[in-house]
């Protein structure tokens, strides 16, 4: 995923991209939210404006020459009152509008991270396998921290902030002259010009804060992912050292952010000094010249000052609102991500009956420059089982992926029931099969909750008979939690075994119409692997099973054994044609016999000189316990 994509996109088809969430359609609730919110805005920055006219008024009341008397101070009391009251319903206004605008808020957040969520589990395997996950998360936090950061500072501070401007100087200009009112539009745009290009210049900075930000959470995310590698190599100080390099490297630009952020600061205090001490020399003058009351010169004050108040957060403002924007356009970069696999328009669901799986032809490469799947053709009638096996590299797995339609076919055809699964729904192919793959990977969750995920809403009862099918319903209830044991990050509390049978009795709870079995019995002992080789068997009666091995003791029960090699169907037959054959497979079988063999001498061995060490010890002991015996 490119990083510097989102930043040489045009902010404005961000913005044009959040703007159907911002006005929904066929949400009218929602819509009279937003048109009450802008009108809301509009009476808090009139209330804002007229605030300071009262003020004024008050002060021009009090003043000495105005001859009020302190028993009878009937109006500037009422200034002061109406004074008051206009800041609370400017204040009012302000809490009213964010308070109804909120849910507009919310719901397009919910909407948006829900579309970006269904979109990534939408995408292909390919883009999963070359993700990274540390990375990939901080970008959809920031993309959503960010769209909060547009609203709230775009909607209701920058676009408030100007309108509230322009209004402070017409009024300027029609109590006095068009000198006040141009003094303050100059002193604005210098304030402003002078914040966006300083800010634009600060912007690096905060670039490779994030960029060294993301890079720290990914080394961190993937190192605790793969905590036990890092154990069995004792690397924990390499693995330290890469996260302190690019917390080294955040450390530097978050210092140098600071620090400019320290001269933008007072860069724009001395905008602000100037002129707000221009406009007061120029009506101190009118006033000693009786062209302007106290209240007059009050008035001017205060209106500089409540301008520039909301005027001091422009440049974090600004800079939110543009890395805001930033991060929500990599993160709409996700949404626009390539669906590799995607189902043709009006696709039919699959209509699997008998289960049948044919391979015509097919042709496969992850890269167009290396082809795996050399014109692969076999078929698995209804209720029969197929093995595939081979060397390693010789496409086995991905004649899986291919059926469960992880990827599509370059050229042939693969069926189901006779349907081609590229023309029907995917989530039609894949409710219809169920897998146990050979490296399972476990929620952190329940033992209850990982079963139940083959099919959610699943009872009980129909948990603990999957459970009890793939053989680890003992083993569960011999557990504290019984089932409500927390099985860890990808499940790293079960060793391998476990987790394998669990993943069969997920798969078993699925109960779909055709099994496959990638190495589904891998990482089990002898005798647990034939229990559940004949729990198996059961739960395929009646299905159509493809078994996935290396070991070959696996599949000697197959209706038929394909042997792969160099993605080419080498040879194929049962297991008694095909040791006749004296081929590919029966070579196999002889390597792998002898290893079995050689491991069962050695083990052997090994016991027998444990049994021998012990009678030694023993006879040790008797000689000892003789020699103390009294002569």
């Amino acid at each position: 995923m490119r990083t510097d994509q989102p930043r040489e996109r045009g902010h404005l088809r961000t913005l044009l991209t959040l703007a159907p969430y911002l006005w929904p359609k066929g949400e009218l609730g929602l819509r009279l939210r937003v048109v009450a919110s802008l009108v809301l805005l509009v009476f808090a920055k009139a209330a804002n404006v007229v605030v300071p006219i009262a003020f004024a008024r008050a002060v021009d009341a009090l003043a000495p020459e105005a001859g009020v008397a302190a028993g009878i101070a009937v109006v500037p009391i009422a200034l002061v009152l109406a004074y008051g009251l206009l800041r609370l319903t400017s204040s009012a206004f302000n809490e009213a509008r964010d308070a109804i605008f909120v849910k507009v808020q919310a719901r397009a957040m919910r909407r948006i991270a829900l579309q970006v969520f269904q979109h990534l589990h939408a995408l292909s395997l390919r883009f999963h396998l070359d993700r990274q996950t540390g990375g990939l998360s901080r970008v959809l936090e920031r993309g959503t921290r960010g769209m909060t950061f547009v609203l709230d500072f775009l909607l209701f501070n920058i676009v408030p902030t100007i309108f509230e401007i322009l209004l402070v100087a017409a009024i300027l200009w029609g109590m006095f002259d068009f000198s006040f009112s141009f003094v303050i539009l100059v002193t604005v745009g210098i304030y402003i010009a002078f914040t966006l290009m300083f800010t634009e210049w600060r912007l690096r900075f905060r670039r490779a804060m994030n960029d060294t930000d993301t890079e720290a959470n990914t080394r961190a995310v993937d190192s605790l992912l793969n905590f036990e590698t890092v154990k069995y190599f004792g690397n924990e100080r390499h693995e330290a050292r890469r996260y302190d390099a690019s917390m080294e490297r955040y450390e530097r630009a978050y210092s140098r952010s600071e620090v400019s952020l320290n001269a933008l600061n007072f860069g724009q205090q001395a905008v602000i000094a100037v002129g707000l001490t221009v406009v007061m020399m120029m009506a101190a003058g009118r006033v000693s010249g009786g062209g302007m009351t106290v209240g007059d010169f009050v008035l001017v004050n205060t209106y500089m000052i409540q301008l520039f108040q909301p005027l001091n957060f422009l440049g974090f403002a600004y800079r939110e609102i543009k890395q805001g924007l930033v991060d929500m356009e990599a993160m709409f970069a996700l949404m626009r991500e390539d669906r590799e696999v995607a189902d043709a328009p009006g696709a039919p669901a699959l209509v699997a009956t008998g289960g049948e799986v044919r391979f015509e032809n097919v042709r496969f490469g992850y890269r167009p420059d290396r082809e795996i799947l050399k014109g692969v053709s076999f078929t698995v009638p209804p209720g029969r089982t197929l093995a595939i096996v081979g060397p390693t590299g010789a496409g086995k797995s991905t004649i899986s992926r291919l059926l469960f339609r992880f990827y599509d076919a370059t050229g042939g055809r693969v069926l189901i029931d006779g349907q081609d699964v590229r023309e029907v729904q995917q989530d039609s192919v894949r409710a219809a099969i169920g897998v146990v793959p050979q490296d399972t990977v476990l929620f952190n969750d329940t033992i209850r909750y990982n079963i139940a995920y083959g099919r959610p809403g699943a009872t009980q009862e129909e948990v603990e008979a999957a459970a009890r099918a793939a053989q680890v319903h003992d083993f569960v209830l011999r557990l504290p939690d019984g089932y409500d044991t927390k099985v860890g990050e990808r499940g790293l509390k079960l060793s391998g075994g476990e987790k394998q049978r669990v993943a069969i009795a997920r798969t078993l709870l699925k109960n779909p119409r055709i099994v496959i079995l990638d190495e589904a019995t891998s990482a089990l002992d002898t005798r647990t692997e034939q229990d559940i080789q004949a729990a198996l068997r059961d739960a395929a009666r009646g299905r159509t099973t493809l078994v996935i091995a290396h070991r070959l003791s696996t599949v000697v029960d197959a209706d038929e054994i394909l042997v792969l090699q160099e993605g080419q169907v080498a040879e194929r037959g049962s297991h008694a044609a095909l040791i006749a054959a004296d081929g590919l497979y029966a070579a196999m079988w002889r390597r792998q016999s002898e290893a079995v063999a050689a491991a069962e001498a050695a083990a052997a061995a090994q016991a027998a000189e444990a049994a021998t060490g012990i009678q030694a010890a023993e006879a040790a002991k008797g000689i000892q316990a003789a020699s103390k015996l009294p002569a």
